[in-house]
């Protein structure tokens, strides 16, 4: 305790936890149905909020960031899925569809390399399902935590996150009175 009248100082830790990367046996890319499993489930309620966003705003730019993305095989669907929403909807509405700019966030240890590895094949089947006249899409990598701040203001149309918003709640510990700590 300190003697000057100054205030103890506080020593504090912070434990990330995060997914194991890599393409091996215990890795999160092969071992993700359950996230991949909850990506589906939520696909009507991705599809009615990005078809009233697109319609309410007609970017020509369409800015997506993806928080908690992970790695493997999951990352992409979304990519894809908001791809086809916003397809439709423009050709349902005899409009050109946008540019897509995708952000897929996750913490700095995640294995971005996995996803990068993956784009060139993702891009090829794009075109071959979309055809060459597939307009442009971007995919850039936003490491880092949101818990802070991660964009600039009015820089994304939509934030898309299935498995990892659900760790910003914290579990508060209150003193059990019947143990001494």
């Amino acid at each position: 305790m300190a003697t000057n009248g100054a205030l103890p100082s506080i020593v504090t830790t912070e434990q990330v936890l995060h997914m194991n990367d890599g393409v091996g046996d215990t890795s999160y890319a092969k071992n993700s149905s359950h996230q991949r499993s909850g990506v589906l489930k939520g696909k009507p309620i991705l599809e009615e909020s990005m078809r009233r966003l697109y319609c309410n705003m007609l970017p020509k730019c369409l800015k997506v960031a993806d928080l908690g993305c992970a790695s493997g095989p999951n990352a992409l669907m979304v990519v894809n899925d908001i791809i086809d929403i916003v397809e439709s909807t423009s050709f349902n509405f005899n409009i050109s569809a946008p540019i897509f700019q995708f952000y897929m966030n996750d913490l700095p240890s995640n294995d971005f390399n996995t996803i990068f590895k993956s784009l060139a094949q993702f891009y090829e089947t794009l075109e071959e399902k979309k055809g060459p006249g597939f307009g442009p899409c971007f995919i850039n990598a936003t490491p880092g935590t949101f818990y802070k701040r991660l964009f600039p203001n009015n820089s994304i149309h939509f934030v898309h996150s299935s498995y990892s918003v659900h760790w910003l709640s914290q579990v508060k510990s209150t003193p059990n009175p019947y143990f001494s700590q």
